[in-house]
C-alpha cells in the first residue's frame, strides 16, 4: 500500500508559477513510474508529466516547455514545477505512482489560474 498526498496547490495568476508536491508513504526507491495528472471539469482525468525511475521525464505538448517533473529521494517527494500557468491549467492535480503492479492516486490539489 503507497499513500501519496499532494500539496502545494492554490490561486496563481495568468503567467504565474507554482510547483506541487506529493509525499510518499514507502521509500520513493520502492516505486516505479510516477506521474501527475490534471482533471478540469467536465472534462476526463489527462496526464501531465511522467517521471520514470531511472529519471526519464516526459510531457504531453500542451505543458511541454512550461512544467517540470522531478522526484527527490532524500524527501521521497514527488514535484511537479509549473510556469507560464493559463486559465487552462486550473484544475485539480493528482499524483500517480506504480509499486508492486498496482497503481496509486492521491486525493488531489486544486489548481487555479485567473485574473
Amino acid at each position: 500500500q503507497v499513500q501519496l498526498a499532494e500539496s502545494g496547490g492554490g490561486l496563481v495568476q495568468p503567467g504565474g508559477s507554482l510547483r506541487l508536491s506529493c509525499a510518499t508513504s514507502i521509500s520513493i526507491l520502492d516505486i516505479g513510474t510516477m506521474g501527475w495528472y490534471r482533471e478540469a471539469p467536465g472534462k476526463q482525468r489527462e496526464w501531465v508529466a511522467t517521471v520514470a525511475g531511472n529519471g526519464v521525464t516526459s510531457y504531453p505538448d500542451s505543458v511541454k516547455g512550461r512544467f517540470a517533473v522531478s522526484r527527490d529521494s532524500a524527501k521521497n517527494t514527488l514535484f511537479l514545477q509549473m510556469s507560464g500557468l493559463t486559465p487552462e491549467d486550473t484544475a485539480i492535480y493528482y499524483c500517480n505512482a506504480w509499486a508492486w503492479g498496482f497503481s496509486y492516486w492521491g486525493q488531489g490539489t486544486q489548481v487555479t489560474v485567473s485574473s
